[in-house]
């Protein structure tokens, strides 16, 4: 038992935002935690991030079901989704919707029944709060977009004003470069890289030569 909150489960999700045991969003710290229920593959699931320990993982956030600008983004990602998956990397989308939302607008988007990820329900905004997202006033969330390695560490993210639509194709990018660093110990990936394209490594060699 964690003799901060008294919470007896690990992942210490005992809503209490002033609990000592709470991470805090930050490159290259363990990624804030969670367990959530999510609408996947037309079940109602529990999931935790702790449940992916060993992958990589994509968290993105996006205001709300049955808008504008979110279906196109979880349509470009569910088009992707087998090219996430086949790079070891986990999928899961987040709002501040109810499962059953996400059920209804499943069943009746063309474009969200594409959606093969999981989508995790944040109806009382508490991961929202933890990554830094939440719209406290309207009760939904910035565009937001994270990136974790398998040691569940934050590795990169980025958020959005919600009239900004995302790229997957960048995060695909950025999960593509975040592997090769992690596999190439001491390679730096510079802007714009991509798979087969040449790598720099960092040296007094290369200073001003760049």
């Amino acid at each position: 038992m964690r003799e901060n909150c008294g919470c007896e489960n690990e992942e210490c999700s005992c809503g209490n935002r002033d609990c000592k045991e709470e991470e805090f969003l930050a490159i290259n710290h363990p990624a804030p935690r969670f367990i959530a229920e999510a609408y996947h593959e037309g079940q109602i699931k529990k999931v935790s991030l702790k449940d992916y320990r060993g992958k990589w993982v994509i968290v993105f956030f996006y205001p709300a079901d049955f808008t504008f600008v979110c279906p196109t983004e979880l349509g470009e990602m569910a088009e992707r989704y087998e090219k996430f998956r086949n790079l070891g990397c986990e999928v899961l989308s987040i709002s501040t919707d109810t499962v059953f939302v996400h059920k209804a607008w499943h069943d009746t988007s063309d474009t969200i029944k594409k959606v093969k990820f999981p989508m995790v329900a944040d109806p009382n905004h508490e991961i929202s709060w933890k990554y830094g997202v939440l719209i406290p006033e309207e009760g939904v969330t910035f565009r937001g977009s994270f990136l974790i390695d398998p040691d569940g560490i934050l590795k990169a993210y980025e958020v959005h004003n919600n009239d900004i639509g995302r790229s997957a194709d960048e995060l695909l990018r950025k999960l593509e470069a975040a592997i090769f660093t992690r596999e190439n110990g001491g390679e730096v990936c510079p802007a714009n890289w991509k798979p087969g394209q040449k790598t720099l490594h960092p040296g007094l060699d290369l200073v001003g030569k760049i």
